[in-house]
């Protein structure tokens, strides 16, 4: 479905009041797209879908996944966080994976940005090489 410049730019208004500090308030999402539903302006389908897909991208990119071969220390769990939240903010929701595969290392993904360090994507591109 095309949607209209002015959907766009509607969408894109109701994302941003959204915002609390720069972080997505879930209470404020329901209470708007509940608001946008009963008033049913023009075009409110197009406006909500592209607002949805602000929400999706928003939430992805304050997602961050740790994989790892083993489970990680308490000491190294924290100094990853710190360090993802120095470079990405506060408010990341981190959730730690084990992964027996990686064989050692870390795979870190945060949205779209992918970290990996593990032994498993060493020895693939080595492999790649030949």
């Amino acid at each position: 479905m095309k949607i209209s410049k002015q959907s766009r730019r509607d969408g894109k208004q109701l994302f941003r009041c959204c915002l609390d500090q720069g972080v997505l308030d879930g209470n404020r999402v329901r209470e708007a797209v509940s608001k946008v539903a009963a008033a049913k302006p023009r075009g409110y389908i197009a406006i909500l879908t592209h607002f949805q897909r602000l929400v999706k991208l928003e939430v992805d990119r304050r997602t961050a996944k740790v994989e790892s071969p083993v489970p990680l220390s308490a000491d190294s769990r924290s100094d990853v966080e710190r360090k993802l939240s120095a470079l990405y903010g506060q408010g990341l929701d981190i959730s730690f994976a084990q992964n027996p595969a990686l064989i050692g290392g870390l795979r870190i993904k945060v949205g779209s940005d992918v970290y990996d360090g593990s032994v498993q994507s060493r020895l693939a591109a080595l492999q790649e090489s030949f």
